[in-house]
């Protein structure tokens, strides 16, 4: 990446803002604050890695989502536009004083789960991630951004592993686990090269944490619970077909704001509930 295609000038007023600790407002007022950071080693550095392509996110450690700031770094994906989403359809399965219990698998940032519980203060969240950095990161967003902290509890668990007793369950089970195939040629473009791969890539065909967790959520929910998870762009047939085959039912499929198919679903009945 040459310094002309990084130097736009939104990024640029963000490395200034931030090597200089000075507002925008500010830095439009003196504008010689910018010929002075030329000789700041902070800006400099910023700028250096921004030319090599790095995130702005994680230079800057932090990226919106949900209309919140949440704390980012490379142990961590930075979230997306596209997940909120996940967030909007969850909240639309939760009444605003509704007293239940949400399953975010994968938290990474803790975006997710802290959107949920911010938006619904009567919901405990269960929070997971196997990367023990992901979940440091996730519970001190949690406290920056929660009244109430202690309503996410943070848990580390490859998926379901930690739930042992099957008599866990949950009202909702939300999830954006990795969905990136093996050699896909988007793992070498952009943002996904600094991100981490074993938060991106999940097998041949990008399938394999999909199954298993839409395999095995049905032991983890209530009668009647919802299952809604994120997917790849061309994915969202396999999930329906992978949902069918475990049995859930009323089935969704919701279109990202690039209509794209983003995130499947389902409903959990038991058998028995089901013939009646």
């Amino acid at each position: 990446m040459t310094l002309a295609a990084c130097e736009t000038r939104s990024e640029v007023e963000q490395l200034l803002m931030c090597a200089l600790g000075v507002t925008r407002a500010r830095l439009i007022a003196h504008p010689e604050l910018a010929a002075e950071a030329a000789a700041n080693a902070v800006y400099r550095g910023s700028l250096a890695r921004r030319m090599s392509g790095e995130p702005m996110a994680y230079i800057l450690a932090e990226r919106e989502f949900y209309s919140e700031v949440f704390t980012v770094s490379p142990a961590v994906l930075i979230p997306r536009p596209e997940t909120e989403l996940l967030v909007d359809l969850a909240l639309e399965r939760i009444e605003p004083k509704q007293h239940c219990r949400v399953l975010d698998l994968g938290t990474g940032s803790g975006a997710i789960a802290i959107a949920i519980a911010i938006h619904r203060p009567h919901v405990e969240v269960v929070a997971v991630d196997k990367s023990e950095s992901a979940l440091e990161l996730a519970a001190r967003n949690a406290g920056r951004l929660l009244e109430d902290a202690k309503r996410v509890q943070f848990v580390r668990s490859d998926w379901f592993g930690q739930f042992e007793d099957k008599g866990t369950r949950f009202d909702l089970i939300v999830s954006n686990p990795p969905y990136v195939a093996e050699g896909d040629a988007h793992l070498a473009d952009g943002d996904v090269r600094f991100e981490p791969k074993q938060a991106l890539v999940a097998g041949q065909e990008g399938l394999e944490d999909l199954r298993r967790i839409i395999g095995d959520a049905p032991a983890y929910l209530k009668e009647g619970g919802w299952l809604l998870v994120e997917h790849g762009y061309d994915q969202a047939e396999a999930c329906r077909t992978i949902l069918q085959r475990a049995g859930f039912v009323d089935l969704v499929a919701e279109r990202d704001l690039a209509g794209i198919l983003r995130v499947s679903g389902g409903r959990w009945l038991t058998a028995g509930a089901v013939a009646g």
